[in-house]
């Protein structure tokens, strides 16, 4: 049963300059209340808003210059 006492804790790593990563599987509930789902033990979401696949990091940060 999700969420139940004992379920441990999913892990998110925060990162300086990059997306969370997320230790799967995950479900996603975007801003239109639409749910995106994975079953990857990892998933990187994007926090940048660049991705064209997002929620989901596709590495587009990566292209950005530094002082833009």
């Amino acid at each position: 049963m999700p969420n139940s006492p004992t379920d441990r804790p999913r892990r998110i790593r925060v990162r300086r300059e990059g997306p969370l990563l997320v230790e799967g599987p995950v479900e996603v509930e975007l801003e239109d209340g639409t749910v995106v789902s994975s079953d990857r033990f990892q998933v990187a979401l994007c926090t940048c808003r660049r991705s064209r696949r997002f929620p989901w990091c596709d590495t587009s940060h990566r292209s950005r210059t530094k002082g833009r």
